[in-house]
């Protein structure tokens, strides 16, 4: 069985829980030419593509922190659906392809890209949050988050975590929390104590798979090395786009092409 066909032992875990661990899913060799293109991005070797953001930590922008080097600055690159690397080579990769029609049907299309750097030195926390705040259309059941994780996410390098059958709620209301050093862009589920939450560790190669109602977060940096994940959103063709959408939920499908059929590809 391909290693992205799920089967029903898993789709239910994934109904039960809210989301899914696959063990080795990708190879060192694929995952070294993803960590390759970030350096190369940061280091300022590749120009970045059209609508990428490369956005520095926040402590590195305010001067609390000084990085020795490009990609300690760095706390993620989004939107690379115009790189040719990251894009066609993680994206498009018939593993995502395959793990992603499972949930949204034949016909695919990505919302949302990221590789996401958690370097040492800066806080680089995240708070719980259900990701379906960002996303303006509908069905929630339609979209699907996947991660693959670059370098060992532990829990000591802030690896994600998680509350266990949390995405069976409805979305709920968020802020940004209090705390001294934190993007403005991250808002956090009000009031939730995360008592009941897990450390998602995985190694590299590992692939994870979530609902975008889970609420999900991710700890403190306390290594010397990187947590780097890449991850992408992936929505059916025949979600529709939800009027007065709440406003931080900016990010319109511009890969999501309503009415028409695009099936087998994103």
């Amino acid at each position: 069985m391909n290693a992205a066909t799920l089967s029903d032992a898993q789709l239910a875990e994934y109904d039960e829980q809210g989301f899914l661990v696959l063990r080795g899913l990708f190879e060192e060799s694929e995952l070294e030419v993803w960590r390759n293109r970030f350096a190369d991005i940061v280091n300022g070797e590749v120009e970045p593509a059209e609508d990428m953001l490369v956005m520095r930590d926040v402590m590195v922008a305010k001067g609390a922190v000084v990085p020795s080097c490009p990609a300690e600055a760095i706390a993620k690159i989004q939107d690379f659906h115009n790189d040719p690397v990251l894009f066609e080579g993680f994206v498009k990769h018939p593993k995502i392809l395959e793990l992603a029609a499972q949930f949204t049907g034949p016909d695919i299309k990505s919302i949302h890209t990221m590789l996401i750097n958690k370097p040492p030195g800066v806080d680089g926390r995240h708070p719980l949050h259900q990701d379906l705040l960002y996303f303006p259309f509908r069905p929630e059941n339609d979209i699907v988050g996947i991660s693959t994780a670059l370098e060992p996410c532990k829990r000591e390098n802030g690896c994600l975590v998680a509350i266990p059958g949390s995405h069976k709620t409805s979305l709920l209301p968020h802020e940004n929390p209090e705390w001294e050093w934190l993007n403005l862009g991250y808002f956090g589920v009000r009031g939730e104590d995360g008592a009941e939450r897990v450390h998602l560790e995985m190694n590299p190669g590992d692939t994870v798979v979530f609902h975008p109602l889970l609420l999900h977060g991710s700890g403190r940096n306390r290594t010397k090395g990187f947590r780097r994940m890449i991850l992408v959103h992936c929505a059916s063709a025949r979600c529709q786009y939800l009027e007065g959408a709440h406003p931080l939920a900016g990010r319109r499908p511009y890969m999501l092409m309503q009415g028409e059929s695009h099936e087998g590809c994103i």
